[in-house]
């Protein structure tokens, strides 16, 4: 799955060219979540214009009618969602644009999978109203946020989210790849390293996973991003 831009745009999802103000949209279904985003949107860039959509649906029909797009604030747990594939979807289809997630979820799995598949923060819902204020601010001037780890929740004992918490950074992003099929030289050369690297690197996740095949990472990976 290579991260090739299908949508043209700049770096913060801007038609080249363009000069029109610059549009948030909030995928949630949740009408109160997103006025409290909007209202925090329009304190921090008084300019900026806001789109609600309830659904990955909507979502999906409104990007190309607002190729000015900056950033997205995405809820996980939509109707129409199942966990991290819409974000997923984001990542592959519009790969410049920038992605928030603001969840429910606040496992560390979640947060580190976001991380590995190219969101540019993760937002716990139960985040103050001042912090995350100030944390829209700094996503929406081109920086990034994560939860500091220890004021996550530890994952069950022998859980997914126990076994995922495990991998480093690399070997997740390789597990996610390991779930597209992507054969070994193609993700050495995704992650510009070597392919003998990409082997250890499997070997090392297959057994912090508990794991004998690439087939069990992939079932496993899958159920992770649907959220199972």
């Amino acid at each position: 799955m290579p991260f090739h831009a299908r949508h043209p745009g700049n770096a913060f999802g801007e038609s080249v060219g363009t000069t029109a103000t610059a549009t948030v949209i909030i995928a949630d279904d949740h009408p109160l979540l997103r006025v409290a985003l909007r209202l925090n949107i329009e304190r921090i860039e008084p300019s900026a214009q806001v789109i609600e959509v309830d659904s990955l649906a909507a979502l999906k029909s409104s990007l190309p009618k607002h190729p000015d797009t900056r950033l997205v604030l995405l809820d996980l747990m939509m109707p129409d969602v199942e966990g991290l594939s819409a974000l997923q979807y984001l990542r592959h289809e519009w790969p410049e644009l920038r992605v928030a997630v603001v969840s429910g979820m606040e496992e560390r799995s979640w947060v580190r999978s976001a991380e590995a598949l190219g969101a540019v923060a993760f937002i716990p819902k139960a985040t103050p109203v001042e912090q995350t204020q100030q944390i829209l601010a700094k996503v929406m001037s081109g920086g990034g946020w994560w939860p500091p780890p220890d004021t996550l929740p530890p994952p069950p004992p022998d859980s997914i989210d126990a076994r995922i918490d495990r991998l480093s950074p690399q070997e997740l992003r390789i597990l996610l790849y390991i779930k597209d099929g992507r054969l070994n030289k193609q993700i050495a050369d995704e992650l510009a390293i070597r392919e003998s690297t990409v082997k250890t690197h499997i070997t090392a996740l297959l057994r912090k996973l508990d794991l004998r095949s690439r087939t069990q990472a992939a079932v496993l990976a899958q159920r992770l991003l649907a959220g199972n």
